[in-house]
């Protein structure tokens, strides 16, 4: 396994668990105490965790994995809701794109779908994640609106003023929200206010809002709110999700697809 590899994995398993010990660790992606050491060591230099006596854990309970290093986690799930999610598009809209892992596998679902290989253009996609516009600017298909702003790296948004003052200027059919938690009660949030803010325009600039979350993501809350419940069309999720929290976003008037 390469150490980028077991860097990604380090840090799923500290999110998971909020603590890891060495030996724990080195049974897990199995290699040796003296490996893992090294890594908990260099992922420390670069403040993705606080090492401990004999161990690591996480930056606090607001902890933030850098998209960088999220890697397979419920891959089946985001790319059967990035499936659901494409087909909700029509071609010829223009169709907003917030970061994150769920929302580049919608990216990547829109670029294969057959309906959408050719048109002039055949999608306008307005995006403020760099990564997402780096994939999709080869496909000659899609128009690429690529906001300005301070780079997250994180999350490789753009945010601040810059993006804002391109969003206030356009507006799209609908905007794809990924979030980090989304709750009836509380509405879609993320970890960071900045980002947070750009998003929420975004979603004041779209006719509708399709908010893209894994199971886990649901009857949850963050930090910085984006928008609340009743300012979501529709809610695009896995199987696993429970049954009694996706009839209480139905009660609260959001179409609810469960794939």
């Amino acid at each position: 396994m390469s150490r980028d590899a077991r860097w990604k994995a380090l840090l799923e398993l500290l999110v998971e668990r909020g603590r890891l010990d060495v030996e724990e660790a080195a049974t897990a992606l199995e290699v040796s105490a003296a490996t893992i050491r090294r890594d908990f060591d260099g992922l420390a230099e670069q403040q993705l965790l606080v090492r401990t006596r004999g161990g690591a854990v996480a930056h606090g309970v607001s902890y933030e994995l850098p998209l960088r290093y999220k890697s397979a986690r419920r891959a089946p799930e985001k790319q059967r809701i990035a499936e659901a999610v494409a087909t909700l598009v029509t071609p010829g809209e223009a169709v907003g794109l917030t970061g994150g892992t769920t929302t580049t596998e919608v990216a990547r679902a829109l670029a294969v779908r057959p309906e959408l290989a050719s048109g002039a253009p055949a999608l306008t996609i307005v995006t403020n994640a760099l990564n997402i516009a780096n994939e999709l600017a080869v496909r000659p298909q899609f128009k690429i609106v690529l906001t300005g702003g301070v780079a997250r790296p994180q999350s490789y948004e753009l945010i601040g003023p810059l993006a804002d003052a391109v969003l206030r200027q356009i507006t799209v059919d609908v905007a794809v929200l990924g979030v980090v938690a989304f709750d009836v009660r509380h509405g879609a949030s993320a970890h960071d206010e900045g980002e947070a803010a750009t998003n929420r325009l975004l979603c004041e600039r779209a006719e509708r809002v399709v908010v893209a979350a894994d199971s886990s993501k649901l009857g949850a809350r963050a930090f910085a709110h984006i928008r609340p419940a009743a300012g979501v069309d529709t809610l695009v999720t896995d199987r696993a999700a429970d049954p009694a929290v996706l009839s209480r976003f139905e009660e609260a008037g959001i179409t609810v697809l469960a794939v």
